[in-house]
């Protein structure tokens, strides 16, 4: 059983390898940077089309980090911890606060098929009429038109990093035919470079893309691995309603026991168990509070 999970591994990080010419481009010129961005999306295009790969899920974990670098933007300290904390165990009547509330906007923006009407969910205070007027406003390559989306946004609204950065993905998405936002540029940028414009602008746009590209491609060979390793456990489970427990971790960041569809003791024996079969992981490090994912 070892080696072939082994072999399977091996098979899954060479289909995963990101070319070293991409990960290590060093090129100045705009027009190489625009090369290897467009090469790095072209990877990572391939890869959320793989069946193999708990596409939900990557989203989840990269909306973490594109809520994390948006509220580094505003000069606040929340970071993944606080930001699961907010968000999953929140109760009936509780607010997530500031930093919550970007989380669960990104969370929004990528749970549904990319349109005018879901981003409208995702960014309450805009009308849709608005919003689908910043969707329009860049003309030509996808990067070129990213850019005009930010432009226009943070012209109108300098302080209002989150829906630009959030449409400027969103653009990005339906541009190479994808059916979900697939949260990329934030968490590859700086909040300088959102001063920025013209050929400056598409110079960070650029860079971003490609680390964060890097980035996603790397997050779903491990998301792969361990989801690979999440099923193969599976047919173990004895417990009554655990089929729908693995669907939950597979789809979703972090997990409560208590959102598991089974009563309280038997979620938490069951959390324990794939936790000491090494199919989930406790995130938070606590005794108590305590949430679960791949």
């Amino acid at each position: 059983m070892t080696f072939v999970r082994d072999t399977r591994s091996r098979v899954l990080n060479s289909a995963f390898r990101m070319p070293s010419w991409i990960t290590q481009g060093r090129i100045e010129a705009v027009e190489g940077e625009a090369f290897l961005s467009g090469a790095a999306l072209h990877q990572l295009h391939m890869v959320l089309s793989r069946s193999d790969i708990p596409q939900a899920l990557l989203r989840e974990r990269l909306v973490l980090r594109a809520a994390e670098a948006c509220i580094s933007f505003a000069g606040r300290p929340e970071r993944t911890a606080e930001l699961r904390d907010a968000v999953h165990l929140m109760r009936p009547g509780d607010l997530p606060g500031p930093a919550g509330e970007t989380y669960l906007s990104w969370l929004r923006a990528v749970e549904r098929p990319v349109s005018v009407k879901s981003l409208g969910r995702a960014l309450p205070g805009f009308a849709t009429e608005q919003i689908g007027a910043w969707l329009d406003a860049g003309h030509g390559a996808p990067i070129c038109q990213i850019s005009g989306v930010l432009e226009a946004v943070l012209t109108a609204m300098p302080r209002h990093e989150v829906p630009a950065l959030m449409l400027a993905d969103a653009v990005l998405a339906r541009r190479l035919g994808w059916d979900h936002v697939v949260p990329l540029l934030a968490a590859g940028l700086k909040r300088a470079d959102l001063r920025k414009r013209g050929d400056d602008l598409r110079s960070a746009r650029h860079r971003a893309v490609v680390i964060s590209t890097i980035e996603a491609v790397r997050l779903a060979a491990d998301l792969a691995r361990r989801a690979d390793h999440l099923k193969s456990v599976a047919p173990k489970l004895r417990a009554k309603g655990s089929g729908a427990a693995v669907e939950m971790f597979l789809m979703r960041d972090a997990v409560p026991s208590s959102a598991l569809p089974m009563p309280d003791w038997a979620a938490r024996r069951l959390c324990d168990r794939l936790v000491s079969l090494g199919a989930v992981r406790e995130l938070t490090g606590r005794e108590t509070f305590r949430l679960y994912g791949l």
